[in-house]
């Protein structure tokens, strides 16, 4: 199996992206007071980009913090948490209460983050801090700034504010434009474990043992996917969304039936990013069995991936898998969600 079919089953990850743990070296970062103007962080939907960069915003903040105090490289959200800020301080309890007058979060205006919100943004960070000794203004998806919103940024990013960091979120790096990738430190967040996600299930959602089992399996590293696949209507959906799949791959000339579920999908845009996450990992799961059966997501439906695995070559899962991420990044680039789809159906039906 080459690289590239590697990477398919794997995820995207950057090449680009640093390879220690992040939470150890933001750490590490405001201990030696080397924090730079600009961070991106990467990694799935639900792994706590946001809840590091609001942690982060405390940590560089925090007025109590313990000068004895030492992380373990192999930190989570948690350890980093309790070794890096006090929580008790003023400065803590208003970033935690989302009052903190420099402490800001820009997020999508619908599918964009449009110009006005940047400029905005801008106005705002040349203006000194009102309390902060560093001021965080974070950037939630990146990746839906459009060109014009992004050269706005870029300006604030060549020529960086006194006592300012900027933290860019995304799922991948290559999501973001280059010109605001090259200057920014990028750090990946690794998915989370599966038995923290089975635990986080059992303790305090009061999830059964199996259904946590399943949902930490599906989840593959996301706190909030787990929490939605916890629902037995998320399951059954999968199953539903299986079952298509199953007659796509098997009978390629419905053509009317492909379009017609294209634009059922596309009625719920809230829900599309889910469907094709159960479609990658059923495609995943189909070359996997043909390898190392006991590595498959989908457990639970074992036969059936068994039959697809049987039943569909190589070459050609590997092909409708990549035809699936495709979708997904142009997705993410706010392309038109119904056309998206059936152009994947088309791909998928081949």
């Amino acid at each position: 199996m080459t690289g590239e079919q590697r990477q398919l089953l794997t995820g995207n990850c950057s090449p680009t992206a640093m390879i220690y743990n992040p939470y150890s070296l933001l750490f590490s970062l405001i201990r030696k007071r080397t924090v730079p103007h600009a961070f991106l962080f990467t990694g799935i939907e639900g792994v706590g980009k946001r809840t590091a960069a609001m942690a982060f915003a405390m940590a560089c903040n925090c007025r109590n913090p313990d000068p004895s105090s030492d992380i373990s490289a192999t930190a989570d959200a948690d350890d980093f948490r309790r070794t890096a800020v006090c929580g008790k301080c003023s400065s803590c309890k208003k970033i935690q209460s989302g009052n903190h007058p420099d402490i800001s979060l820009t997020e999508p205006s619908g599918p964009f983050i449009r110009i006005a919100q940047i400029r905005e943004l801008c106005h705002e960070l040349s203006l000194k801090p009102y309390q902060a000794d560093m001021r965080v203004a974070i950037i939630a998806d990146a990746q839906s700034m459009n060109p014009e919103a992004g050269n706005a940024l870029l300006k604030m990013l060549e020529e960086p504010p006194d006592r300012t960091v900027l933290i860019l979120t995304a799922v991948q790096a290559g999501d973001v434009l280059p010109t605001l990738l090259s200057r920014c430190r990028h750090l990946r967040f690794n998915p989370i474990p599966l038995e923290r996600i089975k635990t986080f299930l059992i303790e305090k959602k009061g999830v059964g043992t199996d259904d946590a089992e399943l949902a930490a399996r599906l989840a593959q590293g996301s706190f909030s996917r787990a929490i939605a696949m916890s629902r037995v209507s998320w399951i059954n959906r999968r199953n539903w969304i299986v079952r298509e799949l199953e007659f796509i791959t098997s009978k390629p000339g419905e053509m009317c039936r492909f379009l017609a579920l294209a634009e059922k999908l596309s009625k719920n845009k809230d829900r599309i990013p889910d469907d094709l996450e159960i479609m990658r990992t059923w495609l995943r799961d189909a070359v996997i069995c043909k390898y190392d059966p006991e590595k498959i997501i989908n457990m639970d439906i074992f036969d059936r991936i068994l039959k697809a695995s049987q039943r569909i070559n190589t070459p050609s899962l590997l092909s409708k898998l990549k035809a699936v991420q495709s979708a997904q990044k142009n997705l993410r680039s706010n392309a038109n969600s119904r056309l998206t789809l059936e152009v994947l159906f088309m791909r998928l039906a081949i």
